[in-house]
């Protein structure tokens, strides 16, 4: 069975002093032994949050697919493992829309990552366009097979699937929908990664919180959730955790 993963992803927000709220996150996690606990901080706090907590897996929001070069104001997977990062994002839609990320540049960042000793959460979506025009199944298991790196394993690697109108809106999309698209990405993953695909783990991600986790983590093939906005405070973040946990 696949553990449950919780991560949250702090997105542009936080500070040394916000770094408190890990805290209790931390203490949620050690009275959860089974469900993986995770949090995506900006790049300035890995070091000082790896510092703080154990049980909680700190990592970056996005690497670089080079190593190193002339790449102003990018940072590398091997930069962000150096100071303590465990894993990282990679392809999350406000990058794949804000900095023109396509999918092979999403498939070179998770083999950087991988080749780093990073483990990766590889984000995909579809837009609400594409959600009312019957083919969300079709362009989000299509992106998913583009930005698939090579060697893909359940050891290191988690699939979480945002739709890109859910995210931050308070907007998402039922539990039949969720259990539909996730049961789509498992059978793409048959095909493209064979006998891995059944360990790697699919999260939801898009205006999860403590009402709706539980009917979420819930939904069939769902094995985490990927938290934005409700993962910068412990009082918000925690209850996910329980939930998950009472899970299973």
């Amino acid at each position: 069975m696949r553990r449950k993963l919780i991560a949250g992803n702090w997105k542009m927000n936080g500070s040394l002093g916000a770094l408190a709220e890990l805290d209790a996150i931390e203490a949620a996690a050690t009275g959860t032994p089974g469900v993986d606990v995770a949090v995506a901080v900006p790049a300035t706090l890995i070091n000082p949050a790896v510092e703080r907590v154990s049980a909680v897996a700190i990592g970056a929001q996005d690497v670089h697919q080079g190593e190193c070069g002339a790449h102003t104001g990018c940072i590398s997977a091997v930069m962000v493992r150096e100071v303590g990062a465990r894993f990282s994002i990679v392809g999350h839609s406000e990058r794949r829309a804000d900095q023109a990320e396509s999918d092979a540049h999403v498939k070179g960042k998770a083999e950087a990552a991988r080749a780093a000793g990073l483990s990766v959460i590889l984000c995909v979506g579809e837009s609400l366009e594409d959600r009312d025009a019957g083919r969300a199944e079709q362009v989000v298991t299509d992106q998913l097979a583009r930005s698939l790196p090579q060697g893909a394993a359940g050891e290191w690697l988690s699939v979480a699937y945002e739709p890109i109108w859910a995210i931050g809106t308070g907007r998402t999309p039922t539990v039949e929908d969720v259990a539909a698209m996730h049961g789509a990405l498992r059978a793409r993953l048959r095909e493209l990664a064979g006998g891995e695909a059944d360990a790697i783990r699919l999260l939801y991600g898009g205006s999860v919180n403590d009402a709706n986790a539980a009917a979420l983590l819930g939904a069939g093939d769902v094995d985490g959730a990927l938290v934005g906005g409700a993962s910068l405070t412990a009082a918000k973040f925690v209850p996910i955790i329980e939930a998950a946990a009472k899970l299973g």
